[in-house]
């Protein structure tokens, strides 16, 4: 089973087990970001970060997507995505690889906070977007 990962940090979101960061609403149509912080259990983070990036799928409206282990704490994951608006972030919620995702990847999470929600503007990796 390909298991798709970039929506997978929104999907435990949207299921209640991140806690949610109050930011403002991006205009209709402006790319959406994200920046969460992932604990996983004791032991976990390796097979946790194994999920999020299994399969390389396209996501739709998906920009960038990166995984990222927190060098001072070895239970610590920080994920980054750029979507093609908040629509698109909330679409991929729906999918069935990122529900079967989530479903594997639950129990191996302590704790999850979005640090930040943006509109990004433009940058290197979003296909010239600006």
């Amino acid at each position: 089973m390909t298991l798709e990962r970039r929506g997978f940090l929104a999907g435990a979101a949207a299921l209640g087990v991140a806690g949610a960061a109050a930011a403002a609403t991006p205009a209709p149509g402006a790319m959406y970001g994200m920046i969460g912080k992932m604990t996983a259990k004791p032991g976990q983070r390796d097979a946790l970060a194994a999920i999020l990036l299994e399969g390389t799928g396209a996501m739709p409206g998906c920009l960038s997507y990166v995984v990222a282990n927190d060098p001072g704490d070895g239970d610590v994951l920080w994920i980054t995505e750029v979507r093609e608006s908040k629509a698109a972030h909330g679409a991929s919620l729906a999918l069935p690889a990122v529900r079967a995702a989530i479903t594997e990847g639950r129990p191996m999470i302590a704790g999850m906070q979005t640090i930040a929600e943006a509109a990004p503007v433009g940058g290197a990796g979003l296909g010239g977007r600006r």
